[in-house]
């Protein structure tokens, strides 16, 4: 069997993961549950669980965060969608804004829930305030006012790019203005190399009805499926109303508590000291293989680099290329909100081995150069 580079998935570092702690918390989990186990665990969910993630998010933004204001999920994923589901309408063609690159999830949960995505246009700074607040007036205008704006202001999906404080608040002002509620997805704030972590909406705006959700999967493993929602009541109450699953598991949730309780942050450091040497060992075959020819974000935090081709790349040529040496990355185009064929493809380093890491980006390299349109251009 050939050898696989993978970078097209945002899974975390196999290499970290802390098997033998999971299965030693597993039993005291599962012991401090015990009969609870035979009902349902509700529409919050496992409050020890409940207590860690709002100790997170308290000692993260400097502000107090009530476990009754976190419902756990069952992946951000099922927050994203009963999000949408609690803020538009029966009937009629609701709009939702986002940036114009986004989680390609996402962009195809609300496809499916029959919801318009209005793109706008973003920078190295993320999604442009000025762009945001034109958009929702030609929305409102034209008598299909944005039900929601929805977000990734840190470590954005798929460019890596990180909103400043000053940004933050010019997009709080503009929400606030316009009546639109925030929708924030922060499942990468914690995946942190450098450089302070920039603060949640919810914390820059503690008194509107921010929408906040957050993830394990990015600092654990998607498939532990756990995620959260933060809202105050009533909009709390809102999204809870449009849950029908009795809850999210129990069993996983006791384990992850027990996991999880006064570790977290040691537990991030240490993952996140691998992942920062895959990013850094993607920049330099970057560097070293197409140096001359592409440019790339450096992203300080979060799994992804997004990496700008040269014009003449025929991407269709590089997908080929590239699976025949066996490097996987992911299209552009896939987290466009319109689809279109951007000169741009997004490299997540969490999930290849370290030991491979560099040579599979050299591989990527020389497959981009072959995909050029130009064959002089290529071999100059």
């Amino acid at each position: 069997m050939s050898k696989v580079y993978d970078f097209g998935g945002g899974c975390t570092n196999p290499e970290t993961f802390p098997v033998a702690e999971l299965a030693e918390a597993a039993a005291r989990g599962i012991s401090g549950v015990g009969e609870g186990f035979t009902l349902y665990p509700g529409d919050l969910g496992h409050p020890g669980l409940r207590e860690v993630m709002a100790a997170r998010e308290s000692d993260r933004e400097g502000i107090e965060v009530s476990p009754d204001h976190i419902s756990l999920m069952n992946g951000s994923m099922q927050a994203v969608t009963l999000v949408a589901e609690a803020l538009t309408g029966a009937g009629g063609e609701d709009v939702v804004v986002c940036e114009e690159l986004t989680y390609s999830g996402t962009i195809g949960a609300y496809r499916r829930l029959g919801l318009r995505l209005e793109g706008v246009a973003l920078d190295d700074e993320g999604m442009r305030a000025d762009a945001l607040d034109d958009r929702l007036g030609e929305l409102e205008r034209a008598g299909t006012p944005a039900r929601f704006v929805y977000a990734l202001p840190t470590y954005q999906n798929p460019t890596g790019a990180v909103m400043p404080r000053a940004r933050r608040l010019e997009l709080i002002e503009v929400a606030r203005r316009r009546r639109v509620p925030l929708v924030e997805d922060n499942c990468y704030g914690d995946v942190h190399f450098e450089g302070p972590k920039p603060p949640a909406l919810y914390a820059l705006d503690p008194e509107a009805d921010h929408i906040y959700i957050c993830s394990l999967s990015k600092i654990l493993g998607p498939g532990v499926r756990m995620g959260y929602v933060l809202a105050r009541p009533p909009m709390l109450q809102r999204i809870l109303d449009r849950r029908y699953d009795g809850g999210n598991s129990l069993l996983a949730a006791s384990v992850l508590a027990e996991f999880f309780r006064g570790r977290l942050w040691e537990h991030c450091e240490r993952t996140n000291a691998a992942l920062k040497q895959k990013r850094d060992d993607v920049f330099s075959g970057l560097q070293e293989s197409v140096g001359d020819i592409c440019t790339w974000s450096r992203p300080v935090g979060g799994l992804f680099i997004w990496v700008r081709l040269p014009d003449d790349v025929d991407l269709d040529r590089l997908q080929e290329l590239a699976g025949e040496r066996g490097v996987r990355f992911a299209r552009g185009s896939g987290f466009h909100v319109r689809g279109e064929d951007v000169p741009n493809i997004r490299l997540a380093f969490g999930q290849a081995p370290a030991e491979s890491v560099h040579e599979g980006t050299l591989l990527l390299g020389e497959c981009i150069r072959a995909a050029r349109r130009s064959e002089a251009v290529a071999a100059g």
